[in-house]
Order: C-alpha cells, then structure tokens, then sequence
C-alpha cells in the first residue's frame, strides 16, 4: 500500500517567498504547521492508501488524461482561511477560476470514480495549503496578518504537468515521492 495523490507542483517565486516569510514572522506566536514552500502543490485527486495493484491502472488513466490538455497559466492571488474566525484550520493561497485546471481536475475525479474511488464530499476548490494551524495567540492579530494579502497578487506559473505522487508521514511531516510524472498534451505550447 502506498498513500498517494495527483498534483500540480508550484515552483514559488521571489514573491511567493517574501509574502510566505512575512506571514511566518507576522504569525511567529501563533502555533501552525508551515508547508516547506519546495512541497507547496495543487491537489487534484487525494487516493490515500492505494493497492500496488491499482497504481498502475491508475498511472496508465492519468496518462491518458494528461495527453488531453495544453499546458495553462495558473494564477495565484490572495490569502485566505479555511474554518471561522474564532476557529481558523488552514490557511491557503487562492487560485483564479481557470477552466483548464479546473476540467482537468474534474476528469481525474470522473475517471478515478470509474475505477472505484469516491468522489471527494466537496467541489473541487483549487488552492494551495500553506499552514495548518493548531492555536492562534491574538485572533485579531492573526486576522489582519490574512487581511493584508487578501487581494495581492503572488504569481503566475506555466503548468506543463502534473504528478502521481507518494506522500509518507513521520514525526517531522509528510516526505513526497514522485512516482510518475504526466506531460501535458505532448508539442503544445
């Protein structure tokens, strides 16, 4: 058994880099699990635990799909939370709608159906998870910290392909894997 996702992997910017530090340093008494910025991705399909047997069926549908679609921009813009006010879970870098990403992903969601996983319970929600938070010290501190990048734009990125990854957890945090990678639509530009 491996436990296993599809993502796009985004290669962050000087920009990227700045807003992410700033939010640590503005954050620094809060307690939250910051994503190392080299392992920041899109989800576009989580599997979690999956039969060895199943992976290549798997591999081979994903191909399949990545043959279908040119490469896209993505836009990344403003910072946001999931879970209330009072109780923030997670914070996130948005994504602007793009038909591409978002045709893409529901292809990979109606193909995986067909081969016996669930549809995820929500509506594919495309964004980046940059913190997991456990406790925050000053809620309104905390919310003018998000408040300051809620429109901001942060970057463009070319996605030329996506990835079947391996994710293993430990103590210190998950380890990714690629296990395959899936050129989009081969001598597109």
């Amino acid at each position: 058994m491996k436990r296993i996702f599809a993502a796009i992997k985004i290669y962050p910017s000087d920009q990227f880099f700045q807003i992410y530090s700033e939010l640590k340093s503005s954050c620094k008494y809060d307690r939250i699990n910051w994503v190392q910025p080299y392992q920041i991705h899109v989800t576009l399909k989580f599997f979690g635990e999956t039969e060895e047997a199943l992976i290549s069926e798997i591999q081979k549908n994903l191909r399949e799909i990545a043959d279908r679609y040119p490469p896209f921009e993505l836009i990344l813009r403003e910072i946001g939370i999931f879970g209330s006010y009072y109780k923030p879970r997670v914070i996130w870098v948005g994504i602007e709608k793009n038909e591409t990403l978002a045709s893409l992903a529901n292809e990979i969601l109606v193909r995986m159906e067909n081969l016996g996983f669930e549809k995820d319970r929500q509506n594919f929600v495309p964004h980046l998870t940059i913190g997991r938070i456990k406790y925050t010290d000053n809620k309104q501190l905390f919310q003018q910290a998000i408040e300051r990048y809620k429109s901001q734009f942060i970057q463009e990125q070319r996605v030329g392909e996506f990835y079947l990854i391996e994710s293993k957890l430990s103590t210190k945090g998950p380890t990714y894997s690629i296990i395959e990678s899936y050129p989009l639509k081969k001598g597109s530009s």
